[in-house]
């Protein structure tokens, strides 16, 4: 058996069913992923700043950049916002997602976007921006149609290869690009959200690894070739829970 297996098999032993079991196992989890996700795109978040945060509701003589400080209060504000929903295993749907990206950016939109274009948090964008070398991304009109069809087509999957079709809606979601700012915190938190529900350890896409997880999306953009990302979150998955099973097996060694 595999790391990855082994992840797996020792997230499914927890039995994470309540809000207070998802607090238990995801303690610092949830600090280490609002860390790198924030850092992939926002070299001012720093891991003391998130700890702070997520530990006691605020930072004390704080001199960073406002939208970090945005960004990492609602990286808390989402995990509080998803634990119910989670612990009652609530399916992905619009909704939801324009709920999470809402929440996620709330506070951070620049002005440009805000005021000259009209976006705003929470709502599909108005605008048609693209993203990438291949300069990938839904047309504003066609958002909600495509959204509507990958969340079709991942229900239709049921339990089956599950970290596969993971790694297929987080790349088609990024393709789409559904939102005018925010779309990759949005996108690895949805990705995380399909992944427990299911019964699936979540995945920290670390920052050192931030030019293979591009790689693997240009791949897919490319040529919709969807084998690096999925080799690549299965990587990211045992790197998350490396430690955590090194010390399941001292304990258990005992």
């Amino acid at each position: 058996m595999g790391k990855y297996e082994d992840a797996v098999k020792l997230w499914r032993r927890y039995r994470v069913e309540t809000e207070a079991d998802i607090d238990l196992r995801l303690d610092n989890f949830r600090i280490l992923f609002a860390y790198n996700s924030g850092k992939i795109e926002n070299e001012d978040v720093t891991f003391s700043d998130t700890r702070e945060i997520f530990e006691n509701g605020r930072i004390l003589n704080y001199t960073g950049s406002l939208r970090a400080l945005f960004e990492l209060s609602n990286q808390r504000l989402c995990y509080d916002f998803l634990k119910p929903r989670l612990a009652a295993k609530e399916p992905l749907s619009m909704p939801l997602i324009k709920e999470i990206q809402g929440i996620l950016t709330g506070g951070t939109y620049d002005e440009r976007r805000f005021v000259e274009q009209g976006e705003r948090p929470g709502e599909f964008k108005k605008h048609d921006y693209v993203t990438g070398a291949a300069e990938v991304g839904s047309l504003p009109e066609d958002v909600e149609n495509d959204l509507a069809e990958l969340l079709g087509e991942i229900a239709d999957y049921g339990d089956k290869d599950t970290l596969k079709v993971a790694a297929y809606f987080h790349a088609r979601f990024e393709y789409i690009h559904p939102f005018a700012d925010g779309n990759g915190r949005a996108g690895r938190t949805l990705l995380n959200y399909y992944l427990m529900v299911r019964g699936h350890p979540p995945v920290i896409i670390h920052d050192e690894d931030k030019r293979a997880y591009y790689d693997a999306l240009a791949c897919y953009d490319n040529s919709e070739n969807l084998e690096p990302m999925a080799a690549f979150l299965r990587q990211q998955t045992e790197r998350t829970w490396e430690k955590t099973l090194e010390r399941e097996s001292r304990r258990g060694s005992r």
